[in-house]
């Protein structure tokens, strides 16, 4: 009787469960119609022209924003300036005060200029210009036939063409090839008496001992390789920078040298001096 009873009391049960299976596998549908209908779709999005033109306005301006320098306005437009007590004493410097004075002194600006190849020739020609007319005012105030003209020759004087006339007064040349009472020709004189030659043939003249300028002297001796100093000796030349020679005659016993020359002050005569030895620069006699 029991076994009976618990069979016909499980058919209910299994309608029921069949029933339930069935209504999931009729809702199971329902579900995933909503599941894909849930889903998101895709779709493919067309840039419109006027999308693509507002891109490349944008852009570039928010990029331009971002790398322009920041500034704080005041009221009124006026910026901020930036705080110089605050950069140094961060960086420890040391601050500087300029006295007002600085500010009200003048401004100079400087100009100079070059020396030209011109202005160094128009210099000189000015120059020689000047010593020429200083020149014949000397000769001006001596008067005519001022250079000194003698009938007796000066004592100590052997220079053999003494009483000649000079060039600057229409004279000629002198043997020696120098013209004559020249400071010039009276050393080389000296230097041929020195030389024990007292007539021709010359030992010594303008072609073979120096030009008729004194000035060329002192690069002459050195061209031939003859001997100068600053030390004197006697028979030697005196050689002065501002166009003069003259004789070494002896050394006094201070260092002092005297000296025998022609026309030292363009009187075309014989004068005997005392120098100090650095006054000239003096010329070995050549071998």
């Amino acid at each position: 009787m029991k076994t009976g009873k618990g069979r016909a009391g499980a058919a209910p049960s299994a309608a029921i469960d069949a029933h339930a299976v069935d209504a999931h596998a009729v809702d199971a549908p329902a579900d995933i119609a909503k599941a894909v209908a849930r889903a998101p779709r895709t779709t493919t999005r067309r840039n419109s022209p006027m999308r693509v033109f507002a891109t490349v306005i944008v852009v570039p301006a928010i990029v331009g924003t971002v790398a322009l320098p920041a500034y704080a306005f005041m009221p009124g437009g006026e910026t901020f300036g930036a705080s110089g007590a605050f950069s140094l004493s961060k960086a420890e410097a040391q601050d500087v005060e300029v006295s007002s004075l600085a500010s009200g002194a003048p401004l100079s600006n400087d100009a100079y200029s070059v020396e030209t190849k011109a202005d160094i020739e128009a210099a000189r020609l000015d120059q020689e210009s000047r010593d020429k007319a200083a020149w014949a005012a000397n000769l001006a105030s001596r008067g005519s036939g001022s250079y000194a003209v003698y009938t007796v020759k000066a004592e100590g004087d052997d220079y053999p063409w003494w009483d000649q006339t000079p060039d600057d007064y229409g004279g000629g040349l002198s043997p020696l090839r120098y013209y004559f009472r020249e400071c010039v020709d009276f050393v080389a004189w000296r230097l041929n008496r020195d030389a024990g030659v007292t007539s021709a043939p010359w030992r010594w003249d303008w072609g073979n001992l120096a030009s008729g300028s004194a000035y060329a002297w002192a690069d002459a001796w050195a061209s031939r390789g003859w001997p100068t100093s600053s030390e004197p000796v006697v028979g030697a030349v005196a050689w002065f920078p501002y166009n003069h020679v003259a004789y070494v005659q002896s050394i006094n016993s201070d260092g002092t040298v005297n000296i025998e020359e022609y026309n030292q002050n363009s009187d075309h005569s014989y004068h005997r001096r005392t120098i100090p030895a650095g006054d000239a620069l003096y010329l070995y006699p050549p071998g």
